[in-house]
């Protein structure tokens, strides 16, 4: 697609959830009529003007597109269980906006960059929040010390956002991951002071390959200190490991998305060290499911318009989008540099 064509339709798969919604009605605004929302449950989805799209059917996306015919952009919203997914939109030349947030997965979609550049399409991953925003933020602390030895991000997030059922589902399965780093205390503008646990994030194995950097660390919280401790208390006594404990898992996965003690706000902080020289790059925000889509339908407007060069990237490589939070002032998130503590 050339430079400034905007021509072309944007397909949102998983467009009816709490993050593909956010990514619709942005997009909708901007380029009406040329969202095509889509889902497995095809009622929800053409109760919204769209398509059935279910990620483990192939053959279905397939005829799907070449139904379409004029889509130029992929949001996906929805984790599948590999990159063939991926693959179908790049090497037909569609845009693929990924908003996954698992390691493996977005490794194996970073591996068919040879596929999007022959084809002259672009991946973006690592949309979000965390991975997504934390990765900019990073990026911008790394430079601020001429290239950070050490780079360490918190995340916290609100308990009181009503998540969907895949993202509380994701976190619990994170909590069998094994840890070697320790929590560490962190000032977070806006909610003071708190005890941060290493978390599986992408972001942090992302940064130290796209940024060269040795070491780097995402630690979680949430707004509630109570519930935060009870997380990684249960996170320590092994009890959620090994496959004989799914059903545990999915009994967590119930709860947890019931549970709404807290507020829905969210911050981040990335930190960078060089030898004695420090930078600290904070952000804040409400609604991480909604600001997750608000990421996506940036980059999507961005890639509509040819603005990104061919081949698959992680965020923080395009410099074209380091700029997308500030783009989101007006979404209520704020970023600030020098955050003390």
């Amino acid at each position: 697609m050339t430079t400034g064509d905007t021509s072309g339709r944007i397909l949102v798969i998983g467009g009816y959830g709490a993050v593909g919604s956010a990514v619709g009605s942005r997009l909708e605004e901007r380029l009406p009529g040329r969202v095509i929302p889509a889902g497995r449950n095809e009622v929800r989805a053409r109760r919204l003007g769209g398509v059935r799209v279910d990620v483990s059917d192939l053959d279905g996306l397939r005829r799907t597109l070449d139904k379409l015919g004029d889509v130029r952009v992929v949001v996906l919203c929805v984790e599948p269980e590999d990159a063939l997914l991926a693959r179908v939109c790049l090497e037909r030349g569609i845009h693929l906006v990924d908003v996954n947030a698992t390691r493996d997965l977005l490794d194996a979609v970073a591996d068919l960059d040879g596929v999007a550049a022959a084809a002259g399409a672009t991946g973006v991953l690592s949309v979000g929040v965390a991975p997504g925003l934390t990765n900019l933020l990073a990026h911008r602390a790394h430079e601020a010390v001429g290239g950070a030895q050490r780079l360490d991000v918190t995340v916290l997030l609100g308990s009181g956002e009503r998540h969907g059922t895949d993202a509380v589902r994701w976190t619990v399965e994170g909590l069998t991951e094994p840890v070697t780093a320790a929590p560490r205390s962190v000032f977070l503008p806006g909610h003071g002071t708190h005890l941060a646990y290493p978390f599986p994030f992408s972001d942090q194995h992302t940064l130290r390959r796209t940024l060269g950097v040795p070491e780097a660390t995402t630690r979680l919280c949430l707004d509630s200190r109570p519930l935060t401790a009870a997380l990684f208390a249960l996170r320590g006594t092994g009890l959620l490991r090994g496959e004989h404990r799914a059903p545990l898992r999915r009994t967590l996965t119930g709860a947890f998305s019931r549970v709404h003690v807290g507020a829905d706000a969210f911050a981040l902080r990335a930190d960078a060290w060089r030898d004695d020289d420090h930078a600290a790059f904070a952000l804040t925000g409400r609604e991480q499911s909604r600001v997750t889509g608000l990421v996506a339908a940036e980059i999507a407007g961005e890639l509509l318009r040819g603005q990104l060069p061919p081949g698959v990237h992680h965020i923080e490589q395009l410099p074209d989008l380091a700029d997308v939070p500030e783009r989101l002032a007006a979404d209520g998130v704020r970023v600030l540099r020098r955050v003390g503590g």
